[in-house]
């Protein structure tokens, strides 16, 4: 079924999440787990790591560490990250531009995502990508929160737990097939929309912005 929401909220607040959305951290988060696995001692399959980025850290050190070490090793990650992925990070196609289509639209463009908050901001302060509210920790349905707390009406995600968290805030969700779930798992998950990537976003906005309210 597919899901319909009215025109955008006034004033226009627009939802980003972050890994293979805006941000290729593909290559800054293989560095960074080589060196960790380095570190720790502990073997992580970095290359299959990072094929299914999107949900939290923890869930992806489960499978390389026992329970009761995730946490302590999830902070080893959060410290070493800055130092390993943050300049190997680059901007996907189209991702300034996106945020820049929302703001000149009069809208603002927050990123929610399952990130690390602190990690996230200096993702975002590396490229330039100047959102107006950056929010981390939540995934999938959690991410709702945020989007509530901020009225947004729109989310624009890379995963099928991006498409939940826009429909779980009743906002609509425009997945790009940029991440590790395809078009075709992007639409059987109830996306509204599905783009190739971020660089068809403005002139989707431009559309919806000036769409008739929906039923």
């Amino acid at each position: 079924m597919t899901h319909m929401t009215s025109r955008p909220r006034t004033p226009l607040t627009v939802g980003f999440d972050l890994d293979m959305t805006l941000i290729d951290s593909r290559p800054g988060i293989h560095a960074c787990y080589q060196a960790f696995s380095a570190r720790t001692g502990t073997y992580i399959d970095c290359d299959l790591a990072i094929t299914r980025l999107g949900p939290p850290l923890e869930e992806e050190l489960a499978n390389w560490f026992p329970a009761d070490e995730v946490a302590a090793a999830a902070d080893i990650y959060r410290e070493m990250y800055p130092t390993y992925a943050i300049a190997a990070t680059p901007a996907m196609p189209g991702a300034r531009e996106a945020v820049a289509a929302v703001q000149a639209a009069g809208g603002r463009a927050i990123v929610v995502t399952a990130k690390w908050e602190p990690n996230a901001k200096l993702h975002l302060k590396h490229l330039g990508i100047d959102a107006d509210a950056v929010v981390g920790n939540l995934w999938a349905e959690q991410k709702a929160q945020a989007l509530r707390e901020h009225g947004a009406s729109v989310y624009v995600g890379d995963h099928t737990g991006d498409v939940r968290g826009a429909h779980t805030a009743d906002a609509y969700s425009v997945a790009v097939a940029t991440g590790p779930c395809d078009a075709a798992e992007l639409h059987a998950a109830g996306a509204d929309v599905v783009l190739a990537d971020l660089t068809e976003f403005p002139a989707w906005l431009t559309g919806f912005c000036e769409a008739p309210l929906r039923a």
